[in-house]
């Protein structure tokens, strides 16, 4: 199969889609791959190292989507690039289509098999390809919530972990999964003040067994979330419905009982943010202000740490790359594993909480791969 590895397009995105090792294997496996000239320079990679690893260099997007039968991206396509994606051509990447409407209807009309990395799901539940770029947001939002909780950011002038005689900022942290753990470790390394919420008392119980003496755990319910925020120097959102909208836990009402120059950092903006006051924003203008309070709701964070980030994301991608590139669309239907990945399938959406949060038909992915 002739694959193809696009430059990133997306504000500050300077992830890419698979390494020199990556491509690497692709080749070895028999396969050609095409990469766009410069497409690896924000993660540190040179088009020298692509090209030693067998991959034929592009001068620009037209030429690999073009010629690609399979496109391996990082980030969804943006409105440039909706007019490259072409018929029956496979489409693997992170989509996060629940929360985009547009988005959702450029793969429909392209008739692009997407696959999305969100969405493949192994038997546990567990989800293997958003789970690394998961880590390094979790811990990259402490990084930032530090920062913005600087005064010459907007912040209150709040060290994350105080000082002998001056306690510590107040972290809370809504969401127990990969993302609310990381930031939780992150936090308490710092010396932090952590609060961690979340329905699922299997999750608290094993949460308070692992994390160190200044995480606490609470069952999430609204009272419990409204005393919190009255409290919080900083938020974190990192709840997730897997492929569908994020609930709105912090409405704008809790803003008016939030303390001027406290800062939310909405992970969950990926799929519509947690937040009601929460609207995407880029590395080049990553916060505003509502009501006093910071939001810092960067639609890719991981982007900011790209190269630690591409080498997380290949480690976890490539094998799954591989087998689609071997068996092309069939691996949806071979791999259970890949199946919940097939979200739009030459014009239907096979993932049902994407047809059902846009009214669209649901065909499910076995149906359509027959």
């Amino acid at each position: 199969m002739l694959i193809g590895i696009p430059k990133e397009i997306k504000n500050n995105e300077f992830r890419v889609g698979a390494t020199p090792s990556g491509v690497k294997e692709l080749v070895r496996r028999g396969h050609r791959v095409v990469v766009e000239r410069f497409a690896g320079a924000g993660s540190g990679f040179a088009d020298e190292e692509y090209e030693k690893a067998g991959a034929t260099m592009a001068i620009g997007p037209a030429e690999v989507y073009g010629q690609a039968e399979m496109i391996i991206k990082v980030k969804e396509p943006v409105e440039p690039e909706y007019a490259l994606c072409r018929e029956g051509q496979l489409l693997f990447t992170f989509f996060h289509l629940a929360p985009d409407k547009p988005l959702t209807d450029a793969m429909i009309n392209a008739g692009s098999i997407c696959i999305a990395y969100e969405t493949v799901e192994k038997a546990d539940g567990q989800l293997p390809l958003l789970r690394p770029m998961s880590e390094v947001a979790g811990r990259l939002s402490i990084q930032e919530g530090a920062k913005y909780l600087e005064r010459p950011f907007g912040g209150q002038g709040i060290l994350l972990g105080g000082v002998p005689g001056v306690p510590p900022a107040t972290v809370v942290i809504v969401g127990g999964g990969t993302v609310g753990t990381q930031a939780a470790w992150m936090a308490a390394g710092m010396k932090a003040d952590v609060w961690m919420y979340d329905k699922d008392l299997d999750r608290l119980n094993y949460l308070s067994e692992i994390m160190p003496p200044n995480v606490k755990t609470v069952y999430s319910d609204e009272l419990s979330l409204e005393h919190a925020y009255e409290h919080a120097d900083l938020v974190i959102g990192a709840v997730l419905v897997h492929g569908a909208k994020a609930p709105k836990l912090l409405l704008r009402d809790h803003l008016k009982t939030m303390k001027r120059g406290s800062v939310i950092v909405d992970v969950a903006i990926d799929q519509g943010g947690f937040a009601e006051t929460s609207r995407p924003t880029t590395h080049a203008d990553p916060v505003y202000e509502v009501d006093g309070v910071v939001h810092y709701c960067v639609a890719n964070m991981p982007g900011a740490v790209a190269r630690t980030s591409t080498l997380a994301l290949t480690n976890a991608t490539i094998r799954y790359a591989l087998e689609i590139a071997d068996k092309g669309e069939r691996a949806c239907l071979g791999n259970p594993e890949l199946t919940p990945g097939l979200n739009i399938y030459r014009g239907k959406i096979t993932y049902r909480a994407i047809a059902e949060g846009f009214g669209y038909e649901y065909v499910p992915a076995r149906e359509v791969l027959g």
